[in-house]
């Protein structure tokens, strides 16, 4: 088998050492082959020259890809682009990999059923975790939760994750890669892409797999630890929803165009507020009060007001 590894980038030259290194140190099992490719989206930095003089140094493959046009998912799809292995996986540049990454890899695609799999983030921690962030709000520094081996499928609670993400070429051409409609941009932060292309693996039947053992470490930074950081994340979260609601409405009841259930849970959680100050309650259960209300901000925003074609247009 041959695995091409995606490595997206946006102005984090500086980090993307740690992700090279350890996709260059993980042992590589007999039988698979292995290829970087760092898919430079439009960086400003020295993005390029650090990657050249990794190239001239690596044991594996290193290829540069420039992908001028804004967007983590163009980025991933040149990144797929400039490869043909059987196999793609992606993770993140601020992310290192575990030892024995590749040989869970290799384990579960020996299994001709299996089409892509996802798994686990370890936080790496730069800073302690603040006492008033709810365990609902790892997900906006990218740790998952700890979840068994399960299948993808209608009702599971497994949720594909790009930073940490292997599919076999085929599956991933069968339904079109990432949307270029959804993910990161230059000037803001829709997240959608992942759920997106879920949703159309799911929907066509592909069969995959969240693996726990396929590990990776994500490094969070000050900056991810604070309040202001973590309502700007929940607005683009709704955004991202809101834009997927255009083409994608769910089977529930509408207000003004909003599911009314993301209503319901802002002005609960807003309704909150008040005791939760007077009352000092548990800091961590007041912002989880807080987090709906950015949240259905962000949904009316991205449901009804964003222009996504002028928002990848951006640099």
């Amino acid at each position: 088998m041959r695995l091409d590894v995606v490595v997206p980038t946006y102005n984090r030259s500086q980090m993307l050492g740690k992700i090279v290194s350890s996709l260059l140190r993980a042992p590589v099992p007999a039988g698979l082959e292995v290829a970087i490719y760092i898919a430079d989206n439009n960086s400003t930095d020295d993005t390029e020259r650090v990657v050249r003089e990794m190239q001239s140094e690596a044991s594996i493959a290193c290829h540069y890809v420039k992908e001028t046009q804004q967007g983590s998912s163009q980025a991933r799809n040149a990144g797929v682009r400039a490869g043909s292995g059987d196999l793609i996986g992606f993770v993140d540049d601020d992310e290192q990999i575990d030892s024995g990454w590749y040989q869970v890899v290799a384990r579960e695609f020996s299994d001709p059923g299996t089409e892509f799999i996802t798994g686990a983030c370890v936080p790496e921690w730069e800073a302690p975790a603040p006492a008033w962030l709810p365990r609902l709000s790892y997900a906006a520094i990218g740790v998952t939760g700890d979840l068994p081996r399960m299948e993808f499928g209608e009702g599971s609670p497994a949720e594909l994750w790009a930073g940490n993400f292997v599919i076999r070429r085929a599956a991933f051409e069968r339904v079109g890669g990432f949307s270029t409609q959804c993910g990161r941009g230059a000037t803001g932060l829709l997240m959608s892409e992942d759920k997106e292309l879920e949703t159309r693996l799911v929907r066509e039947g592909i069969c995959g797999l969240y693996v726990p053992e396929l590990i990776i470490y994500h490094l969070i930074p000050p900056e991810r630890l604070t309040r202001r950081y973590h309502r700007r994340w929940r607005f683009w979260n709704g955004v991202s929803a809101g834009v997927l609601d255009r083409s994608s409405r769910q089977p529930v009841r509408y207000f003004l165009g909003i599911p009314r259930y993301i209503f319901g849970k802002a002005l609960r959680g807003v309704a909150m507020l008040p005791r939760d100050r007077f009352l000092a309650r548990d800091a961590q259960q007041a912002f989880a009060d807080e987090i709906p209300f950015w949240y259905l901000l962000g949904f009316i925003y991205g449901r009804h007001f964003l222009n996504v074609e002028s928002y990848f247009s951006k640099r």
